[in-house]
């Protein structure tokens, strides 16, 4: 028997452009355009994720081919509209795996083709920024003057990515992320609808997840109601590793009342659970803005400035923090450093805190001293056991920063010695793949966001980041990384991270290397030890530079 199971956010995708939430301007536009029959040759719909560029495509595709539209609404009867779902006229094209300029020339030579029976033949290619140069190229005229009778539809989540070529010849519509409020209460149609027994705090921490992309959110309403169990505010919190904004309030409340026991005792208990930092940080920074805004308005100037103090200090953490070290302990500290203690109240604390230790049998509750200087009053954390783990610590990440430094050498000069640009092409839409399939509770997702690779041989990929601070964060969790990618890809592949001004110095010393006939050789990979750098020998003759564009896309590298 034939599965008709959908997950909810198929089963509940717009058919129709009133049943498109949080896009009123461009489905006002798209409804406009159809009524007054202006229906322009490309179009680019632009946004994040989950927020309903490709459905709107959809529903544009199948109204512009509708032969008898009212108001901007397919009529439902016509030829068109009882064969859309099988309509040769309307051509889907992920452009993730069909980036090449043959694909290209494919489509091009098929668009010169009239329609079956439609109006239009409507090519839509989602995430088109992922096309390469050259296909890019060899649509662009097409694009421009095309036959009357194709409209393209193009979708990306990443304008910046796409040429300015192609921009200039569409019609550009901005996809904005879904409000809160429209979220909650589509969920709780949802719900409704699929008679999931759900409560009203659990609705909104779910909108709040999905960081207003409608797909997100009805994905993890979909994973939560396979229990027949009533889904509430804890048991989201548990599965997705969030905090309630009653913990947030609290921690927020503790700060500014300086009731310094408090906060020590509730950020103990955020290291006691499974919590991400990370959700933690955004929801705590989103809710310190609000409480800001307010204290402002009220004239709470000495509050409103600690608060702000505190806002970018934690929004600093979030790329910087070494998840090897206890993040809530650095966030804590944060806190702590905007806490303005007299003497006689860091006493009382100082004893109410020996008390706790003894009654609780706490080993690891920092002291809290005050300590002057002429800048600003520093707040230092001391305890003997905390101080010697620090060392031990310290004296880990030296060697671990020796042996990645020399490993991360050694991968670059084995990924250069059997770099192939038809490989490179291939990973490059494995790793993308593997990025937006990483669920974002996972503790590598923050690290592999924002990645790209530049390089690749079989058997090793090198990624590229813009802040050097992530990159030393994706090559310490290495392990974990190349792990998460074999479940997935069933490939077992090295990788290794560099920043991108450390890329652009590997490409000239990968030339200068060709012209001073010094080719890269495969060094062993050592297994926890430290190894030297390896020596060079030449091979090549100057004037034969194949092998660089064998390597890296011609139009990314300048050879003098």
């Amino acid at each position: 028997m034939e599965n008709d199971y959908k997950v909810l956010y198929r089963k509940y995708r717009p058919f129709s452009f009133d049943e498109v939430i949080g896009q009123t301007y461009s489905i006002k536009m798209l409804k406009n355009a159809v009524v007054s029959n202006k229906i322009s040759h490309a179009y680019i719909f632009t946004g994040p994720r989950g927020t309903g560029k490709t459905s709107t495509a959809k529903i544009f595709a199948r109204t512009i081919n509708c032969e008898n539209p009212n108001s901007g609404i397919p009529c439902g009867k016509c030829h068109s509209c009882l064969n859309v779902n099988n309509s040769a006229d309307i051509i889907e094209i992920d452009a993730a795996s069909n980036n090449g300029v043959d694909e290209v020339r494919e489509l091009i030579n098929n668009v010169k083709v009239a329609p079956s029976f439609s109006k239009y033949k409507v090519y839509i290619i989602d995430e088109v920024h992922m096309l390469s140069k050259s296909a890019f190229n060899a649509l662009l005229l097409t694009l421009e003057e095309p036959p009357s009778h194709v409209v393209f539809i193009l979708a990306t989540t990443n304008i910046e990515s796409v040429p300015i070529t192609i921009l200039s010849r569409c019609q550009r519509f901005d996809f904005k992320k879904i409000s809160f409020e429209e979220l909650v209460s589509h969920l709780n149609w949802v719900a409704s609808k699929e008679k999931i027994s759900i409560t009203e705090e659990a609705i909104e921490e779910i909108a709040y997840l999905s960081e207003g992309g409608c797909r997100d959110a009805l994905s993890i309403l979909n994973q939560l109601s396979t229990s027949n169990d009533e889904i509430n505010l804890e048991v989201v919190l548990t599965n997705y590793g969030s905090v309630s904004f009653v913990q947030i309030k609290n921690i927020i409340s503790y700060f500014l009342t300086e009731n310094y026991s408090s906060l020590k005792n509730a950020f103990d208990d955020l290291k006691l659970s499974s919590i991400d930092y990370k959700f933690f940080l955004k929801k705590m920074i989103d809710q310190l803005f609000l409480q800001a805004i307010d204290l402002n308005e009220k004239g709470h100037k000495e509050e409103f400035l600690k608060i702000k103090s505190v806002i970018f200090d934690l929004n600093a953490l979030i790329n910087q923090i070494n998840i090897t070290i206890d993040p809530f302990l650095l966030i804590f500290l944060v806190f702590v450093k905007y806490m303005t203690l007299d003497k006689n109240e860091t006493l009382k604390r100082e004893e109410s805190l020996e008390n706790l230790s003894e009654k609780e049998d706490l080993k690891e509750i920092p002291e809290v001293k005050e300590v002057e200087s002429q800048k600003e009053g520093v707040v230092e954390v001391s305890n003997e056991k905390i101080l010697e783990e620090k060392e031990e610590i310290i004296e880990k990440k030296e060697v671990d920063f020796d042996y990645i430094k020399n490993l991360k050498e050694i991968r670059i000069n084995n990924c250069f010695a059997q770099a192939d640009k038809k490989l490179l092409t291939s990973f490059k839409e494995k790793w993308q793949i593997f990025n937006e399939n990483i669920v974002d509770t996972h503790e590598i997702k923050a690290v592999i966001m924002d990645t790209e690779v530049v390089l690749a041989s079989e058997n090793i990929n090198i990624v590229t980041h813009m802040q050097a601070s992530m990159v030393e964060l994706f090559n310490r969790e290495l392990e974990k990384i190349e792990s998460e990618y074999q479940k997935m890809e069933k490939l077992s592949i090295k990788f290794m991270a560099c920043s991108k001004e450390e890329w652009d110095k590997l490409k000239k010393e990968y030339v200068k290397r060709l012209k001073e006939n010094h080719p890269y050789e495969m060094i062993e990979e050592p297994i926890y030890q430290h190894s030297s750098v390896h020596s060079i020998t030449p091979s090549k003759e100057d004037k034969d530079l194949k092998e660089v564009f064998a390597i890296f896309d011609e139009e990314k590298l300048e050879v003098q």
